[in-house]
C-alpha cells in the first residue's frame, strides 16, 4: 500500500499545473491609452478606464469611462477637442490558444458622453466665431485587440478601435489605436 501511495504523491508532483484564465465571473481593470490619429501624437490621444466582467468561454462585459482629446489647426493656433465618454458593450473571444496564453477578441459598444469644442467658449482668439457648440453625443463603438497573459493576472493588450457618434459637429467616424494592460482579481 506504501508503494501505491509514494507513486500517486509522485504522480501528482509531476503534474504541470497552469493558473486559471478568463474564469467566469472573474473580474479585471483594464487602463488603456492610445492616438486617435497619427498627426501631433502628443495632442491627440485617448485614456480609457474600463471594468470587466468574464461571461463562458472567454467572452467578457465591458464597463468603461475614456477621455480623448484631440486639437484642430486654426490659422496660428490649436482649437481643442475634448470628449468624456461612457461605454458598455460585450466582447467575444474570436480565437485563443489551448491555454489561452493569446487571445483575439472583438467586442461591440454602446458609447455616450459630452463633447467640448474650444473648452465651451465659441469666440476664436481672432474674433472669429466656432458655429460648433458643445453638446451630448451617442453611438456605437467596436473594437480589435490582441492580449497576452505577462503573468496569471497581468495582460497586456493591443487594440484597434472605431466609434461612431451621432450628435456632434465634428467627426463622426473616429478610428484609434492604444496598448493597455489589464489586471485581473
Amino acid at each position: 500500500m506504501k508503494k501505491y501511495i509514494i507513486f500517486l504523491v509522485l504522480t501528482i508532483v509531476n503534474i504541470n499545473l497552469y493558473a486559471q484564465r478568463m474564469v467566469y465571473k472573474q473580474k479585471s481593470l483594464e487602463l488603456n491609452t492610445g492616438l486617435l490619429n497619427t498627426e501631433k501624437v502628443g495632442k491627440n490621444f485617448f485614456i480609457n478606464l474600463t471594468l470587466n466582467s468574464f461571461a463562458k468561454y472567454g467572452n467578457y462585459w465591458i464597463w468603461g469611462a475614456e477621455y480623448q482629446k484631440r486639437t484642430a489647426d486654426y490659422k496660428n493656433g490649436e482649437i481643442p477637442l475634448e470628449n468624456f465618454l461612457g461605454e458598455a458593450g460585450y466582447s467575444l473571444k474570436l480565437l485563443s490558444d489551448a491555454r489561452k496564453f493569446i487571445t483575439l477578441n472583438g467586442a461591440i459598444t454602446g458609447v455616450a458622453g459630452y463633447e467640448s469644442v474650444n473648452r465651451g467658449d465659441s469666440v476664436l482668439m481672432d474674433g472669429g466665431v466656432l458655429n460648433n457648440r458643445d453638446g451630448f453625443v451617442f453611438g456605437s463603438g467596436g473594437r480589435i485587440s490582441l492580449e497576452t497573459y505577462l503573468s496569471d493576472r497581468i495582460v497586456f493588450m493591443l487594440q484597434g478601435r472605431i466609434r461612431v457618434l451621432w450628435g456632434t459637429d465634428l467627426q463622426r467616424f473616429r478610428p484609434s489605436t492604444g496598448v493597455g494592460l489589464r489586471f485581473n482579481f
